[in-house]
């Protein structure tokens, strides 16, 4: 029996709401909860709610979408197993025979995850060796044993990224994407299998026209000239056929694998679309670029030749094996007798080959990443003199590739001339045998030129095959690259059937919200409730969490604690793009896309007309400005909105926000980056953004937040003070201090400025 209960044990009001319920009538009367952890993810991968609970002597769990409680008493041999691929959480229960049972769940419930596993090791252990829980070892991975430190949650063993090799297999997940054009592949096949048979023919009859009309007519006989005829115009016939045959099978697997990369490059683009910033946080740029445009590319060069002539060259090989043993079956062993060793090279060579491009593919996203970081920051470069450092990184990254692709051409380079040597030592085979076989008059000299012809493609045929296996390789590893995007599930998913957003109000409440970038806890139990309509003002130190707290309402994390509700209602179940087209935002570095004026303004809102778009920018104050732009709103903004300046970006931005007319406003810094009359004109268009809709501020310069109706001071990712302006000053609190120190800043940079003066005059 276990004598002492875990430091971390669960009373049932700590467990969520809908569990309270359920859980006392499940236990006996001397059991209690010692660790649970809601899941979040079905079987589908869709939003959905489940349990996993630990108490001293069994495990529970009533999976997502599911009505029935299943139990495991502890027992030896039984292991909690904690792993995470492509941003889904995995929990699985096992025992020495079977998988018990499996949990999904997104990685906001990692930590959560973590120590539900930590504890349910002590509690097992501590179950079947007998022993009180307080002797049961604390500071050892549960999964690996690897020693961990006192505060440490995670173990860096555990957690280290496993790199996959990519496989050949991986190419036939591209099925889903030919799945559509099933009927054009069929098809294409057809017209390629007619074309091989059309192929085949001419050596099938030079064998009867060397025997019948070249051999006797160089022995003295006369040429029967209708029989030459026959055989001319089979073999123009054959190359007629043969070639319209081909024609219509390149063209139409070329035009379905044009369309299959399209839709691989727009699924792909699409499904990153949907990714939580949380996954774009942790990629590069010019990575995710390579992987939708060169990669996707490779693939359909693969798809609209490589794969086509690999699979005319098996259908060749194939067909002519058939013919070769129809004709003499002992002469065709011995054209086959290379074969066996050159499958042999290529097993040989096919890892090295396949380890080999991936890692190729990994190198030049170093190239790619350093333009993707040089070419946007170009201003930077040239500001702070750095040419020669970029064209360093770019000339390192550069022979990196180049030292990568010299390793590989060491083995590619052996293989192909290998392959080439015994093809040729091949057709010396059959010359041999078959002078042989003539002297022996078991075949004619027309079998013996119709099998060296045969011998010719077969082999040709052969070596083209050795070849594909780099080019297999090379797009397996751009597969792999592409379903490791695909295969990314957004840590912020939509639920199985979210509830519809009608008319929004704009309450909102956040309860004891939580949130981890890693182990790094950001924010932690806050409170908080806005009404519709209110304005707010987030304020505190840097790294206080404030800019967090905004990006969980956003939806664009999901708390890893408690929740958020809008008008009663948790944003987890609103679908994200339909909870999203209420909120308005407006950075603090507004972001415009290459395009004109109007069509920046109405981004969020394509289909607005002109007198909309308009109406929205007199009321950023930004109509006088665009007026005076030469071509007014068509007026081309360069790429990040060059040519414009800080503030006539920041007011777009405002009229941007305007015209979708959101219920929620989120102002994140929005004057911060202007100079104080900018700042004057910045204010007055947002005065009447936020007129009437509920509005989340930051601002580190306090004074541009005297409007709002209320002051949330935030630090160390907690909600310390709450109030109005007044109020917050009479408390002498944080706000207060932080008032003080801003205003002590603010009179020693007027003096600064006042004794420059004096020193000028």
């Amino acid at each position: 029996m276990i004598t002492n209960q875990l430091s971390s044990e669960l009373s049932l009001t700590e467990l969520p709401d809908r569990w309270r319920t359920e859980i006392p009538a499940l236990l006996a009367p001397d059991e209690n909860v010692l660790g649970a952890l809601e899941v979040d993810l079905d079987s589908r991968l869709h939003f959905n709610k489940g349990l996993v609970v630990i108490t001293e002597r069994r495990i529970m769990a009533r999976a997502p979408g599911e009505t029935v409680w299943q139990d495991w008493a502890y027992r030896r041999g039984m292991v909690l197993k904690l792993h995470d691929h492509a941003g889904v959480g995995h929990l699985e229960l096992v025992d020495d025979t079977q998988r018990l049972a499996a949990w999904r769940f997104t990685l906001g419930q990692n930590l959560l995850a973590i120590r539900l596993q930590e504890n349910f090791v002590r509690l097992h252990q501590a179950h079947v060796d007998g022993k009180p829980l307080q002797q049961v070892e604390q500071n050892a991975c549960p999964t690996c044993k690897a020693p961990l430190e006192a505060d440490q949650e995670e173990c860096p063993v555990c957690t280290k990224v496993v790199h996959t090799p990519p496989s050949t297999w991986t190419l036939f997940r591209l099925w889903r994407f030919a799945r559509p054009y099933q009927w054009q592949l069929l098809l294409g096949f057809t017209m390629m299998l007619l074309s091989t048979g059309a192929h085949l023919i001419p050596p099938y009859i030079i064998m009867p026209l060397t025997d019948n009309v070249l051999i006797p007519y160089q022995n003295g006989k006369p040429v029967e000239q209708a029989l030459v005829m026959q055989y001319m115009a089979a073999l123009t016939g054959a190359a007629v056929l043969a070639w319209i045959f081909g024609w219509a099978k390149t063209y139409i697997l070329a035009l379905v694998s044009e369309r299959i990369g399209a839709d691989l490059r727009t699924t792909t683009y699409e499904h990153l679309l949907r990714m939580s910033l949380e996954y774009f946080g942790g990629k590069r740029t010019g990575d995710l670029m390579s992987r939708i445009g060169s990669e996707s590319d490779r693939i359909c060069v693969f798809l609209s030749l490589h794969l086509l002539d690999f699979a005319s060259d098996v259908l060749m090989i194939v067909m002519t094996g058939v013919i070769l043993f129809t004709i003499d079956p002992w002469l065709a062993l011995a054209t086959l007798l290379p074969l066996p060793f050159i499958a042999w090279m290529i097993h040989l060579v096919r890892d090295k080959l396949r380890t080999g491009f991936e890692k190729i593919d990994r190198v030049w996203g170093e190239v790619t990443n350093v333009l993707a970081d040089t070419i946007p920051g170009i201003r930077v470069v040239k500001a702070f003199a750095q040419e020669t450092r970029e064209a360093t990184r770019f000339r390192t990254a550069n022979k990196h590739n180049l030292a990568v692709n010299d390793k590989l051409n060491k083995v590619w380079s052996l293989f192909s001339p290998t392959v080439s040597f015994l093809t040729e030592l091949g057709i010396l085979v059959i010359y041999v045998f078959g002078i042989w076989m003539i002297s022996k008059h078991n075949i004619t000299v027309g079998v013996l030129s119709s099998f060296v012809l045969y011998a010719n493609r077969f082999y040709g045929k052969l070596d083209s095959m050795s070849r594909i296996v780099s080019v297999t390789q090379k797009s397996a590893s751009a597969a792999k690259r592409i379903f490791d995007i695909l295969d990314h599930v957004s840590s912020v998913p939509d639920p199985v059937q979210p509830v519809k957003v009608d008319k929004v109000k704009g309450d909102i409440t956040l309860r004891e919200v939580g949130f981890r970038y890693g182990n790094r806890a950001v924010n932690r139990g806050v409170n908080l409730e806005i009404k519709a309509g209110e304005m707010i003002g987030l304020v505190g130190h840097s790294g206080s969490g404030k800019s967090t707290l905004v990006n969980l309402i956003c939806r664009f994390y999901d708390v890893a604690e408690g929740a958020i509700l809008l008008d009663g209602q948790d944003i987890r179940n609103f679908a994200v793009s339909d909870y999203r087209r209420n909120i308005g935002l407006v950075l603090q570095e507004p972001f415009l896309f290459f395009g004109t004026i109007a069509e920046n303004i109405a981004y969020g809102k394509p289909d607005a007309s002109r007198e909309e778009i308009m109406k929205a920018a007199r009321a950023a104050h930004a109509h006088d400005f665009i007026l005076r732009l030469p071509q007014g709103y068509d007026s081309m903004v360069g790429e990040r909105g060059q040519g414009l300046s800080g503030g006539e970006r920041q007011r777009i931005s405002i009229a941007r926000a305007l015209l979708i007319d959101p219920r929620i406003l989120i102002l994140d810094e929005a004057t911060a980056s202007v100079d104080s009359e900018t700042e004057k004109e910045i204010q007055k268009a947002l005065d009447n953004l936020v007129a009437g809709r509920t509005t989340i501020a930051i601002a580190h310069r306090l004074s541009t937040l005297q409007r709002a109706d209320r002051l949330v001071v935030m630090d160390r990712g907690k909600v310390v003070e709450e109030g109005p302006h007044d109020e917050l000053m009479a408390k002498e609190g944080a706000y207060y201090r932080l008032y003080q120190a801003q205003a002590r800043n603010v009179d020693t940079d007027l003096d600064d400025k006042a004794k420059s003066r004096e020193d000028d005059n």
